[in-house]
């Protein structure tokens, strides 16, 4: 038996949810009603303009909500010059409903019968897509069938990139705030005027107006909202005034908005020619610009040109320094039209110092129009964009350093990684970086044009451990913030004869001087005792003699031994099972750096065989005082070298100080005279008797 023939079923849309859609997934915001009937109406004038040269100048006219027809409807002697060539009829014919309808209007190309029917009652149905790539282009004079059987003209259809539309569903945003659409239209091409009613329950109505009752209305198109009463507040002139400045101050046609002043019954957004876009301002215009846009006067403005997608814009050098994390938020606009104040796709990631504001026609939006679609020419636009920054920092290399230098101090992070990921601007930015040595800090070309051979440590705990005793005539480099040390490793490879060696603390500690031959008995017995006092705090005592002699004794200790000194400590803090698991970790990771053959076995507390403090030390005879002015020493050391105190570390600096203040409280001066052991007698002045 032969399979019965089956047949197409349209699909049943329930328009309800598809604005759920909209407002919760799609669109960011209801604001965003305006934004899409800003962009149908600069399209409609398009439409107008490629097919008929001589129509009027475009505008769009916006009466809030509250602003009753008959205070605007007399608008010919307010319109900009701008607005000259757009006709009487055209001006007086805005129809209102009285103060609690807000009204939309163009003179653009306007709707036949025919095209509302295809249009307006076809969710993403969209008059300025364009044709598949399979057919060719449209042109004037073809027809299609419409939904109604009949033949349009398919003048609409034409090449996309000169409108801001492309999805059909630009309309239904205003079911967002409003539950019922009323769309009244005269077309261009002749015919009777229409009227379309659309309902968010998904039913419209549509049908051709006499001219009796289309009485006034110009060619072009208005659109009528009722609110719904928790929306009110978005039709209204603060919010329309401040949604239209946002939308469409750069659009290339005349934006007016009707307010309920006596005196000043339009506002006109855009009505000085020279400043249609913001990027065809002089120089000092253009960083006011950039000042409102940042809070803060830029550094400076970088011109942005992509011919291959036809993006234009202005790139901004922040004044400061960002957080770190946030975003990149790039403010975009399609045709004059904002897209977006938050893209934050535009720029690569190095590129974090600058805040772009650009215009393209050639990127593709995304549905919702608030970003870009992610595609082969948005990726040629954030190279082509990267590139011209790039190029600004090379000219400023070579032309102006001092304020090469100013840029530098504020975004030295961020150019430290640039200049590890990217050697063209290595080259140009590398030697204006900063390091901190040990003599402070001071630019890469000032530290290599004297000292040469940059000697640098791999982590802050060893350059804060070996810097106070780093000779002035061969500083130390702390590698150990994030980005300098792989900086420093490619320095040769950048700066021609220049060569870097990276330190270490035993490596610097073999260097040091050992205590004379004839002093060998004193210092072993001086590091014996000092050594059993510290066995709590896993800490071994040894003499060296080094400068400057003023400093009595250093902490020092390899990385690995501060690691394992961590561990232990969080293993002692931790609560409960935690701490099992965190001993647990320590004892693992303990054995595997034993196994290493360089792996350090405990921290030191080396005393300075120079310091006098040191050598009274070694002849101290009171036990007491020999305990107690050790441990202090050993907390001196660990504070000096930004090494946080422990319990144990805390309980003896007490101990220590009581002792040593309750022995102070029954000694002689000259028995308890430690501040200047070994040197002059600091013993007050007898009272001489009088002779």
């Amino acid at each position: 038996m032969p399979t019965p023939p089956t047949s197409a079923t349209p699909f049943q849309v329930d328009l309800r949810g598809v604005v759920d859609l909209l407002s919760r997934h799609i669109y960011s915001s209801p604001r965003v009603f305006l934004r899409e009937l800003l962009q149908n109406g600069r399209d409609a004038v398009s439409a107008r303009h490629k097919e008929f040269p001589d129509a009027p100048a475009g505008v769009l006219q916006i009466i809030p909500l509250g602003v009753a027809a008959d205070d605007v409807t007399d608008a010919a002697d307010d319109v900009t010059d701008a607005a000259d060539e757009v006709t009487d009829s055209a001006l007086n014919g805005i129809a209102g409903d009285g103060a609690n309808t807000f009204v939309f209007r163009d003179n653009g190309i306007g709707l036949t019968r025919a095209e509302a029917a295809d249009l307006l009652a076809t969710v993403g149905r969209s008059s300025k897509r364009n044709a598949s790539p399979t057919s060719r282009e449209p042109h004037l004079g073809d027809t299609f069938t419409s939904i109604d059987g009949g033949q349009r003209d398919s003048v609409l259809n034409m090449n996309r990139d000169d409108y801001l539309g492309q999805f059909g569903i630009g309309l239904l945003s205003c079911f967002m705030v409003a539950d019922a659409i009323t769309v009244r239209s005269r077309s261009a091409r002749g015919g009777l005027p229409i009227e379309w009613v659309g309902n968010a329950d998904g039913t419209f109505t549509l049908r051709e107006l006499t001219e009796e009752e289309a009485a006034g209305l110009p060619v072009g198109t208005e659109v009528h909202l009722t609110p719904r009463p928790q929306d009110t507040s978005l039709l209204q002139e603060p919010q329309v005034l401040t949604l239209a400045q946002d939308f469409g101050q750069y659009l290339n046609l005349v934006v007016q908005v009707a307010t309920s002043s006596s005196q000043n019954r339009w506002v006109t957004l855009n009505q000085d020619p020279l400043f249609s876009s913001p990027f065809e301002r002089p120089s000092e215009e253009l960083l006011e610009f950039g000042k409102d846009l940042l809070g803060k006067r830029p550094l400076d403005a970088i011109e942005l040109v992509v011919p291959g997608t036809a993006t234009r814009g202005t790139a901004f050098v922040l004044p400061f320094s960002p957080r770190p994390g946030s975003r990149q938020a790039h403010q975009a606009y399609l045709g004059g039209m904002l897209l977006s104040k938050n893209v934050d796709d535009l720029l690569p990631e190095w590129a974090f110092f600058v805040r772009c504001v650009i215009d393209t026609t050639g990127l593709q939006p995304t549905a919702s129009r608030e970003s870009f679609v992610k595609n082969e020419q948005l990726e040629k636009t954030r190279e082509a964009i990267g590139s011209a920054v790039r190029r600004w920092i090379m000219l400023l290399a070579t032309t102006d350093p001092h304020r090469l230098q100013e840029f530098i101090q504020i975004h030295s992070l961020g150019l430290k990684s640039l200049a590890v990921h990217d050697d063209e601007l290595a080259h140009a930015l590398i030697g204006w970086l900063t390091i901190e040595t040990s003599l402070g800090t001071m630019t890469i070309n000032d530290f290599v044009s004297v000292y040469g051979t940059l000697r640098y440590t791999a982590t802050v705990d060893e350059f804060r451990q070996l810097a106070p005793i780093a000779s002035v005539n061969n500083p130390i480099v702390n590698g150990g913030y994030i980005y300098d040390s792989d900086l420093l490793r490619r320095l040769p490879h950048v700066l021609d004869g220049v060569t870097t060696e990276q330190v270490t603390v035993a490596g610097e500690l073999d260097t040091l001087d050992s205590p004379p031959l004839a002093d060998r008995e004193r210092v072993v017995a001086l590091e014996n005792r000092a050594t059993a006092l510290l066995t709590g705090v896993d800490t071994r005592v040894s003499v060296r003699t080094f400068h400057p002699h003023d400093l009595s004794a250093l902490y020092v200790a390899d990385p690995a031994v501060l690691r394992r000194i961590e561990r232990s400590r969080a293993a002692t803090i931790a609560p409960g099972l935690w701490s099992q698991v965190v001993s647990t970790v320590n004892s693992l990771f303990t054995a595997q750096e034993d196994d290493e053959p360089a792996a350090a076995d405990q921290a030191q507390l080396c005393l300075n065989w120079a310091n006098p403090l040191t050598r009274k030390l070694a002849d101290m005879s009171d036990e007491v005082v020999f305990q107690r002015s050790i441990q202090l020493l050993y907390v001196q050391a660990l504070l000096a070298g930004h090494r946080p105190l422990g319990s144990a570390d805390r309980a003896m600096l007490t101990t220590a100080m009581s002792d040593l203040i309750q022995l102070s409280v029954g000694l002689d001066w000259d028995d308890n005279n430690l501040d200047n052991p070994g040197g002059t007698s600091n013993t007050p002045p007898q009272e001489t008797p009088n002779e």
